[in-house]
């Protein structure tokens, strides 16, 4: 997985999966649903990320469990 803040475009990607993306659905608005020619989500972008999400230019990852 990857994550990526955009500063320029304020939009914060998460790419689930590696590949082309088939087709993209805004479920909410200012949320877009990417998916794969299969229909598997592989990419969620977040559009004016900096008002929607908190600390979007720092990421911290926490071990499962």
């Amino acid at each position: 997985m990857k994550a990526v803040y955009d500063p320029r475009t304020d939009t914060h990607t998460l790419e689930l999966k590696p590949g082309p993306v088939a087709e993209s659905d805004e479920g909410k608005p200012g949320v877009v649903l990417d998916y794969d020619e299969a229909g598997n989500l592989v990419g969620i972008e977040i559009l004016d990320a900096s008002k929607r999400v908190a600390g979007v230019r720092t990421m911290k990852f926490l071990p499962a469990g």
